[in-house]
Protein backbone atom coordinates (compact mmCIF):
# COMPACT_ATOMS: atom_id res chain seq x y z
CA UNK A 1 0.00 0.00 0.00
CA UNK A 2 3.00 2.29 0.03
CA UNK A 3 2.61 5.09 -2.49
CA UNK A 4 6.23 6.12 -2.79
CA UNK A 5 9.62 4.40 -2.81
CA UNK A 6 11.68 3.77 0.28
CA UNK A 7 13.41 6.58 2.10
CA UNK A 8 16.83 5.15 1.29
CA UNK A 9 16.35 5.83 -2.42
CA UNK A 10 14.90 9.25 -1.71
CA UNK A 11 17.86 10.22 0.44
CA UNK A 12 20.10 9.61 -2.57
CA UNK A 13 18.35 12.33 -4.59
CA UNK A 14 20.18 15.33 -3.20
CA UNK A 15 23.79 14.08 -3.62
CA UNK A 16 22.93 12.71 -7.06
CA UNK A 17 21.50 16.04 -8.24
CA UNK A 18 24.58 17.88 -6.97
CA UNK A 19 26.79 15.36 -8.78
CA UNK A 20 24.79 15.94 -11.96
CA UNK A 21 25.49 19.68 -11.82
CA UNK A 22 29.26 19.20 -11.50
CA UNK A 23 29.27 16.49 -14.17
CA UNK A 24 27.51 18.75 -16.67
CA UNK A 25 29.82 21.64 -15.93
CA UNK A 26 32.94 19.52 -16.19
CA UNK A 27 31.83 17.77 -19.39
CA UNK A 28 30.54 20.81 -21.26
CA UNK A 29 33.57 21.02 -23.70
CA UNK A 30 32.68 17.55 -25.05
CA UNK A 31 28.98 18.24 -25.25
CA UNK A 32 28.92 18.61 -29.02
CA UNK A 33 30.71 15.27 -29.49
CA UNK A 34 28.31 13.49 -27.13
CA UNK A 35 25.31 14.99 -28.93
CA UNK A 36 26.63 13.67 -32.26
CA UNK A 37 26.98 10.17 -30.81
CA UNK A 38 23.42 10.30 -29.45
CA UNK A 39 22.08 11.53 -32.78
CA UNK A 40 23.82 8.71 -34.66
CA UNK A 41 22.49 6.16 -32.19
CA UNK A 42 18.95 7.53 -32.50
CA UNK A 43 19.15 7.47 -36.28
CA UNK A 44 19.93 3.74 -36.18
CA UNK A 45 16.96 2.93 -33.98
CA UNK A 46 13.85 1.65 -35.75
CA UNK A 47 10.80 3.85 -35.29
CA UNK A 48 7.39 2.26 -34.66
CA UNK A 49 3.91 3.80 -34.60
CA UNK A 50 0.94 1.78 -33.37
CA UNK A 51 3.23 -1.26 -33.59
CA UNK A 52 4.14 -0.76 -37.26
CA UNK A 53 7.76 -0.14 -38.41
CA UNK A 54 7.64 3.22 -40.15
CA UNK A 55 10.48 2.34 -42.55
CA UNK A 56 8.18 -0.21 -44.20
CA UNK A 57 5.17 2.03 -44.75
CA UNK A 58 4.11 5.43 -45.98
CA UNK A 59 1.49 7.14 -43.84
CA UNK A 60 -1.29 9.68 -44.12
CA UNK A 61 -3.00 11.42 -41.21
CA UNK A 62 -6.41 13.03 -40.99
CA UNK A 63 -9.52 13.69 -38.90
CA UNK A 64 -13.05 12.40 -39.29
CA UNK A 65 -15.11 15.05 -41.05
CA UNK A 66 -18.76 15.90 -40.56
CA UNK A 67 -20.93 13.55 -42.61
CA UNK A 68 -18.10 11.05 -43.05
CA UNK A 69 -18.75 7.37 -42.36
CA UNK A 70 -16.46 4.37 -42.16
CA UNK A 71 -17.38 3.25 -45.67
CA UNK A 72 -16.82 6.67 -47.25
CA UNK A 73 -13.54 7.07 -45.35
CA UNK A 74 -12.25 3.70 -46.56
CA UNK A 75 -13.21 4.57 -50.14
CA UNK A 76 -11.38 7.89 -49.83
CA UNK A 77 -8.28 6.13 -48.52
CA UNK A 78 -8.27 3.71 -51.47
CA UNK A 79 -9.77 0.52 -50.03
CA UNK A 80 -11.79 -1.70 -52.35
CA UNK A 81 -15.52 -2.11 -51.84
CA UNK A 82 -15.06 -5.81 -51.03
CA UNK A 83 -12.41 -5.10 -48.35
CA UNK A 84 -14.56 -2.35 -46.85
CA UNK A 85 -17.55 -4.68 -46.67
CA UNK A 86 -15.46 -7.45 -45.10
CA UNK A 87 -14.17 -5.04 -42.44
CA UNK A 88 -17.69 -3.89 -41.57
CA UNK A 89 -18.56 -7.55 -41.00
CA UNK A 90 -15.38 -8.18 -38.98
CA UNK A 91 -16.21 -5.17 -36.79
CA UNK A 92 -19.38 -6.79 -35.43
CA UNK A 93 -18.92 -7.61 -31.78
CA UNK A 94 -15.54 -5.86 -31.74
CA UNK A 95 -16.16 -2.17 -32.44
CA UNK A 96 -19.36 -0.28 -33.26
CA UNK A 97 -18.63 1.67 -36.44
CA UNK A 98 -21.51 4.02 -35.61
CA UNK A 99 -19.42 5.35 -32.71
CA UNK A 100 -16.79 6.89 -34.99
CA UNK A 101 -16.77 10.54 -33.96
CA UNK A 102 -16.32 13.74 -35.94
CA UNK A 103 -12.95 15.32 -35.12
CA UNK A 104 -11.22 12.14 -33.99
CA UNK A 105 -7.89 11.42 -35.64
CA UNK A 106 -6.86 8.53 -37.85
CA UNK A 107 -3.70 7.36 -39.57
CA UNK A 108 -3.55 5.29 -42.75
CA UNK A 109 -0.51 3.12 -43.56
CA UNK A 110 0.37 2.29 -47.18
CA UNK A 111 2.76 -0.25 -48.66
CA UNK A 112 5.94 1.10 -50.22
CA UNK A 113 5.32 -0.06 -53.77
CA UNK A 114 5.14 1.51 -57.21
CA UNK A 115 1.36 1.53 -56.68
CA UNK A 116 0.95 1.93 -52.88
CA UNK A 117 -1.95 0.01 -51.34
CA UNK A 118 -3.77 0.67 -48.09
CA UNK A 119 -2.39 -1.76 -45.51
CA UNK A 120 -3.82 -0.55 -42.18
CA UNK A 121 -6.11 2.12 -40.83
CA UNK A 122 -5.72 3.19 -37.21
CA UNK A 123 -8.64 5.13 -35.73
CA UNK A 124 -7.98 6.89 -32.41
CA UNK A 125 -11.13 6.12 -30.47
CA UNK A 126 -10.16 7.66 -27.11
CA UNK A 127 -7.04 9.17 -25.58
CA UNK A 128 -6.11 5.74 -24.29
CA UNK A 129 -7.33 3.35 -26.99
CA UNK A 130 -7.26 2.93 -30.77
CA UNK A 131 -8.83 0.62 -33.33
CA UNK A 132 -6.76 -1.05 -36.04
CA UNK A 133 -8.37 -2.15 -39.32
CA UNK A 134 -6.08 -4.56 -41.17
CA UNK A 135 -6.20 -4.87 -44.95
CA UNK A 136 -2.63 -5.94 -45.77
CA UNK A 137 -2.00 -9.66 -45.19
CA UNK A 138 -5.35 -10.46 -43.59
CA UNK A 139 -8.55 -8.64 -42.83
CA UNK A 140 -9.06 -7.95 -39.10
CA UNK A 141 -10.37 -5.41 -36.59
CA UNK A 142 -8.63 -5.02 -33.22
CA UNK A 143 -8.97 -2.64 -30.27
CA UNK A 144 -5.72 -1.82 -28.48
CA UNK A 145 -5.05 0.05 -25.24
CA UNK A 146 -2.07 2.35 -24.95
CA UNK A 147 0.28 1.72 -22.07
CA UNK A 148 -0.58 4.09 -19.21
CA UNK A 149 2.31 5.54 -17.24
CA UNK A 150 2.14 7.73 -14.14
CA UNK A 151 4.54 10.53 -13.33
CA UNK A 152 4.62 12.10 -9.88
CA UNK A 153 4.48 15.91 -10.04
CA UNK A 154 4.32 18.86 -7.69
CA UNK A 155 2.23 21.96 -8.35
CA UNK A 156 2.57 25.27 -6.53
CA UNK A 157 0.68 28.49 -7.15
CA UNK A 158 -0.36 31.71 -5.42
CA UNK A 159 -3.81 33.19 -5.97
CA UNK A 160 -3.82 36.58 -7.70
CA UNK A 161 -7.01 36.51 -9.77
CA UNK A 162 -8.71 33.11 -9.61
CA UNK A 163 -7.55 29.58 -8.91
CA UNK A 164 -8.39 28.47 -12.47
CA UNK A 165 -6.60 31.41 -14.12
CA UNK A 166 -3.58 31.28 -11.82
CA UNK A 167 -3.11 27.58 -12.54
CA UNK A 168 -3.08 28.37 -16.25
CA UNK A 169 -0.63 31.22 -15.71
CA UNK A 170 1.67 28.83 -13.84
CA UNK A 171 1.59 26.40 -16.76
CA UNK A 172 -0.49 23.86 -14.82
CA UNK A 173 -3.59 21.95 -15.86
CA UNK A 174 -6.61 23.93 -14.57
CA UNK A 175 -8.43 20.61 -14.06
CA UNK A 176 -6.34 20.44 -10.88
CA UNK A 177 -8.56 23.26 -9.56
CA UNK A 178 -11.57 20.94 -9.80
CA UNK A 179 -9.72 18.19 -7.96
CA UNK A 180 -8.72 20.57 -5.18
CA UNK A 181 -12.25 21.96 -4.88
CA UNK A 182 -13.52 18.39 -4.47
CA UNK A 183 -10.93 17.59 -1.79
CA UNK A 184 -11.67 20.77 0.18
CA UNK A 185 -15.42 20.90 -0.59
CA UNK A 186 -16.24 20.68 3.13
CA UNK A 187 -13.60 23.03 4.51
CA UNK A 188 -12.80 25.82 1.99
CA UNK A 189 -15.24 27.99 0.08
CA UNK A 190 -13.47 28.23 -3.27
CA UNK A 191 -15.62 31.19 -4.26
CA UNK A 192 -14.18 33.05 -1.29
CA UNK A 193 -10.49 32.60 -2.06
CA UNK A 194 -8.38 35.67 -1.35
CA UNK A 195 -5.41 37.19 -3.11
CA UNK A 196 -2.29 35.77 -1.52
CA UNK A 197 -3.80 32.34 -0.78
CA UNK A 198 -1.53 29.58 -2.02
CA UNK A 199 -1.28 25.83 -2.37
CA UNK A 200 1.08 22.94 -2.98
CA UNK A 201 -0.22 19.68 -4.44
CA UNK A 202 1.48 16.33 -5.01
CA UNK A 203 -0.29 14.51 -7.81
CA UNK A 204 0.11 12.14 -10.74
CA UNK A 205 0.08 13.00 -14.42
CA UNK A 206 -1.21 10.22 -16.67
CA UNK A 207 0.37 9.48 -20.03
CA UNK A 208 -1.01 7.26 -22.77
CA UNK A 209 2.17 6.23 -24.51
CA UNK A 210 4.13 9.48 -24.67
CA UNK A 211 1.06 11.73 -24.67
CA UNK A 212 -0.18 13.43 -21.51
CA UNK A 213 -3.94 13.10 -21.20
CA UNK A 214 -5.17 13.61 -17.64
CA UNK A 215 -4.48 14.16 -13.96
CA UNK A 216 -4.42 11.03 -11.84
CA UNK A 217 -4.43 10.65 -8.06
CA UNK A 218 -3.81 13.71 -5.90
CA UNK A 219 -1.76 12.20 -3.07
CA UNK A 220 -1.62 15.29 -0.87
CA UNK A 221 -2.40 18.99 -0.84
CA UNK A 222 -1.46 21.91 1.39
CA UNK A 223 -3.73 24.94 0.99
CA UNK A 224 -3.08 28.24 2.74
CA UNK A 225 -6.35 30.18 2.95
CA UNK A 226 -7.04 33.28 5.04
CA UNK A 227 -3.77 32.74 6.96
CA UNK A 228 -4.74 29.17 7.89
CA UNK A 229 -3.14 26.00 6.51
CA UNK A 230 -5.42 23.17 5.41
CA UNK A 231 -3.53 19.91 4.82
CA UNK A 232 -5.00 16.90 3.03
CA UNK A 233 -3.51 13.41 2.80
CA UNK A 234 -5.02 10.64 0.70
CA UNK A 235 -5.43 7.43 2.64
CA UNK A 236 -7.44 4.25 2.03
CA UNK A 237 -9.60 3.16 4.94
CA UNK A 238 -12.18 0.37 4.65
CA UNK A 239 -11.29 0.10 0.95
CA UNK A 240 -12.41 3.70 0.44
CA UNK A 241 -9.84 6.38 -0.54
CA UNK A 242 -10.52 9.65 1.28
CA UNK A 243 -8.62 12.71 2.49
CA UNK A 244 -7.61 13.43 6.07
CA UNK A 245 -5.70 16.14 7.89
CA UNK A 246 -2.57 15.40 9.89
CA UNK A 247 -4.68 14.81 13.01
CA UNK A 248 -6.44 11.95 11.24
CA UNK A 249 -9.67 13.90 10.91
CA UNK A 250 -11.70 13.19 7.79
CA UNK A 251 -11.97 16.24 5.52
CA UNK A 252 -15.34 15.01 4.36
CA UNK A 253 -18.09 16.41 6.50
CA UNK A 254 -21.65 15.26 6.88
CA UNK A 255 -22.68 18.25 4.73
CA UNK A 256 -21.23 19.96 1.67
CA UNK A 257 -20.07 23.55 2.03
CA UNK A 258 -22.54 24.66 -0.66
CA UNK A 259 -25.29 22.90 -2.66
CA UNK A 260 -24.11 24.11 -6.09
CA UNK A 261 -21.42 25.87 -8.09
CA UNK A 262 -22.54 29.46 -7.77
CA UNK A 263 -21.47 32.86 -9.06
CA UNK A 264 -21.97 34.86 -5.87
CA UNK A 265 -24.08 35.15 -2.73
CA UNK A 266 -26.74 37.62 -3.83
CA UNK A 267 -28.58 37.81 -0.51
CA UNK A 268 -27.62 36.65 2.95
CA UNK A 269 -29.39 35.38 6.05
CA UNK A 270 -31.42 38.16 7.69
CA UNK A 271 -34.41 38.73 9.94
CA UNK A 272 -35.19 42.07 8.24
CA UNK A 273 -34.68 42.02 4.48
CA UNK A 274 -36.66 44.08 1.98
CA UNK A 275 -38.04 41.56 -0.50
CA UNK A 276 -36.86 42.42 -4.04
CA UNK A 277 -40.33 41.76 -5.52
CA UNK A 278 -42.89 42.75 -2.86
CA UNK A 279 -40.61 45.45 -1.31
CA UNK A 280 -41.92 44.33 2.09
CA UNK A 281 -39.42 44.03 4.96
CA UNK A 282 -39.56 40.53 6.41
CA UNK A 283 -37.17 37.73 7.53
CA UNK A 284 -35.10 35.93 4.91
CA UNK A 285 -33.92 32.87 6.79
CA UNK A 286 -31.79 31.48 3.99
CA UNK A 287 -29.01 32.32 1.56
CA UNK A 288 -29.51 33.23 -2.10
CA UNK A 289 -26.89 31.86 -4.48
CA UNK A 290 -26.85 33.57 -7.88
CA UNK A 291 -26.17 31.03 -10.63
CA UNK A 292 -27.05 30.48 -14.30
CA UNK A 293 -30.43 28.96 -15.06
CA UNK A 294 -30.15 25.18 -15.24
CA UNK A 295 -27.15 24.88 -12.86
CA UNK A 296 -27.41 21.50 -11.04
CA UNK A 297 -28.44 21.73 -7.38
CA UNK A 298 -27.17 19.01 -5.03
CA UNK A 299 -28.28 17.71 -1.68
CA UNK A 300 -25.66 18.80 0.86
CA UNK A 301 -25.93 15.48 2.67
CA UNK A 302 -27.56 12.07 2.84
CA UNK A 303 -31.24 12.21 3.65
CA UNK A 304 -34.87 11.62 2.69
CA UNK A 305 -37.03 13.88 0.51
CA UNK A 306 -39.97 14.98 2.68
CA UNK A 307 -41.42 17.64 0.38
CA UNK A 308 -41.44 18.30 -3.36
CA UNK A 309 -43.70 20.76 -5.13
CA UNK A 310 -44.67 24.33 -5.90
CA UNK A 311 -44.82 26.39 -2.69
CA UNK A 312 -46.14 29.87 -3.54
CA UNK A 313 -43.37 32.46 -3.34
CA UNK A 314 -40.74 29.75 -3.01
CA UNK A 315 -41.68 28.29 -6.37
CA UNK A 316 -40.54 24.73 -7.09
CA UNK A 317 -39.11 23.49 -3.81
CA UNK A 318 -37.42 20.37 -2.45
CA UNK A 319 -37.11 19.74 1.29
CA UNK A 320 -34.82 17.05 2.73
CA UNK A 321 -34.57 15.64 6.26
CA UNK A 322 -30.98 14.56 6.90
CA UNK A 323 -31.33 13.27 10.44
CA UNK A 324 -33.15 14.09 13.66
CA UNK A 325 -31.28 17.42 13.86
CA UNK A 326 -30.90 18.91 10.35
CA UNK A 327 -33.35 19.66 7.53
CA UNK A 328 -32.63 21.63 4.35
CA UNK A 329 -34.75 23.22 1.60
CA UNK A 330 -33.96 24.29 -1.98
CA UNK A 331 -36.27 26.96 -3.48
CA UNK A 332 -37.05 28.59 -6.88
CA UNK A 333 -35.96 25.52 -8.85
CA UNK A 334 -36.52 25.46 -12.59
CA UNK A 335 -37.16 21.71 -12.52
CA UNK A 336 -36.52 18.58 -10.49
CA UNK A 337 -34.05 15.76 -11.06
CA UNK A 338 -35.50 12.80 -12.93
CA UNK A 339 -37.02 10.24 -10.58
CA UNK A 340 -37.06 12.52 -7.53
CA UNK A 341 -40.07 11.91 -5.31
CA UNK A 342 -41.21 12.31 -1.72
CA UNK A 343 -39.81 9.46 0.35
CA UNK A 344 -36.80 8.89 -1.86
CA UNK A 345 -33.42 8.57 -0.11
CA UNK A 346 -30.76 10.82 -1.64
CA UNK A 347 -26.99 10.84 -1.19
CA UNK A 348 -24.62 13.69 -0.49
CA UNK A 349 -23.80 15.44 -3.76
CA UNK A 350 -26.74 13.89 -5.63
CA UNK A 351 -28.47 16.28 -8.04
CA UNK A 352 -32.03 17.00 -6.90
CA UNK A 353 -32.97 19.86 -9.23
CA UNK A 354 -31.82 22.79 -11.34
CA UNK A 355 -31.52 26.52 -10.69
CA UNK A 356 -34.48 28.55 -11.87
CA UNK A 357 -36.59 31.60 -11.04
CA UNK A 358 -39.99 30.16 -10.13
CA UNK A 359 -42.17 31.81 -7.49
CA UNK A 360 -41.44 35.36 -6.30
CA UNK A 361 -38.05 35.86 -7.91
CA UNK A 362 -36.30 38.55 -9.95
CA UNK A 363 -33.82 36.21 -11.64
CA UNK A 364 -32.27 32.73 -11.60
CA UNK A 365 -30.91 31.82 -8.18
CA UNK A 366 -31.16 29.22 -5.43
CA UNK A 367 -32.68 30.12 -2.07
CA UNK A 368 -31.06 27.61 0.29
CA UNK A 369 -32.36 27.10 3.84
CA UNK A 370 -31.26 25.03 6.84
CA UNK A 371 -33.07 24.16 10.05
CA UNK A 372 -31.37 22.77 13.15
CA UNK A 373 -33.71 21.22 15.71
CA UNK A 374 -36.56 23.03 13.95
CA UNK A 375 -34.98 26.52 14.10
CA UNK A 376 -33.68 28.33 11.00
CA UNK A 377 -29.91 28.86 11.03
CA UNK A 378 -27.49 30.70 8.74
CA UNK A 379 -26.16 28.14 6.21
CA UNK A 380 -22.91 30.11 5.83
CA UNK A 381 -22.16 29.76 9.54
CA UNK A 382 -23.25 26.16 9.94
CA UNK A 383 -20.63 23.87 11.48
CA UNK A 384 -21.13 20.51 9.83
CA UNK A 385 -20.21 17.44 11.88
CA UNK A 386 -17.18 15.52 10.50
CA UNK A 387 -17.22 12.03 9.05
CA UNK A 388 -15.44 9.14 10.78
CA UNK A 389 -11.74 9.77 11.67
CA UNK A 390 -8.77 7.45 11.08
CA UNK A 391 -9.32 4.26 13.03
CA UNK A 392 -6.90 3.43 15.83
CA UNK A 393 -5.90 0.27 14.00
CA UNK A 394 -4.83 2.39 10.98
CA UNK A 395 -3.23 5.24 12.87
CA UNK A 396 0.36 3.95 12.80
CA UNK A 397 0.30 3.23 9.08
CA UNK A 398 -1.40 6.57 8.35
CA UNK A 399 1.32 8.44 10.28
CA UNK A 400 4.06 6.59 8.38
CA UNK A 401 2.43 7.40 5.05
CA UNK A 402 2.10 11.08 5.98
CA UNK A 403 5.83 11.22 6.74
CA UNK A 404 6.61 9.61 3.38
CA UNK A 405 4.44 12.16 1.57
CA UNK A 406 6.09 15.06 3.37
CA UNK A 407 9.53 13.74 2.50
CA UNK A 408 8.54 13.27 -1.12
CA UNK A 409 7.15 16.81 -1.22
CA UNK A 410 10.44 18.24 0.08
CA UNK A 411 12.42 16.11 -2.41
CA UNK A 412 10.29 17.27 -5.35
CA UNK A 413 10.75 20.90 -4.29
CA UNK A 414 14.54 20.34 -4.11
CA UNK A 415 14.57 18.75 -7.56
CA UNK A 416 12.57 21.63 -8.99
CA UNK A 417 15.16 24.02 -7.56
CA UNK A 418 17.96 21.99 -9.17
CA UNK A 419 16.12 22.01 -12.53
CA UNK A 420 15.81 25.78 -12.33
CA UNK A 421 19.51 26.10 -11.46
CA UNK A 422 20.53 23.86 -14.37
CA UNK A 423 18.37 25.91 -16.72
CA UNK A 424 20.07 29.12 -15.60
CA UNK A 425 23.52 27.55 -15.98
CA UNK A 426 22.63 26.38 -19.47
CA UNK A 427 21.80 29.92 -20.57
CA UNK A 428 25.27 31.22 -19.62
Amino acid sequence: MHIFGGEKSLNMLRPITILVIFTILSCSPNRETNDNILQQSSAQERIYEFGFPMDEFESKEGQIKRGEFFTTLMTKLGASNSDTYSLTQASRGVFDLKKIKVGNSYKAFYTKEESPKLAYLVYEDTKTSFVTFGVHDSLFVKISEREITRKLKIAQATINTSLWQDLQNAGLNPVLALRLSDIYAWSIDFFGLQKGDSFTAIYEELYAGENYYDIGIVHAAFFSHASKMYDAYRFVQDESPQYWNIKGENLRKAFLKAPLSFTRVSSGFSYARRHPVTRVVRPHTGVDYAAPRGTPVMSIGDGVVIQKGYLGGGGNTVKIRHNSTYTTAYLHLQSYAKGLSVGKRVSQGEVIGYVGSTGLSTGPHLDFRVWKNGAAINPLKMEAPPADPIKKSNREFFTAQVEQIKFKRDSLISLRYVDTLLLKLGKR
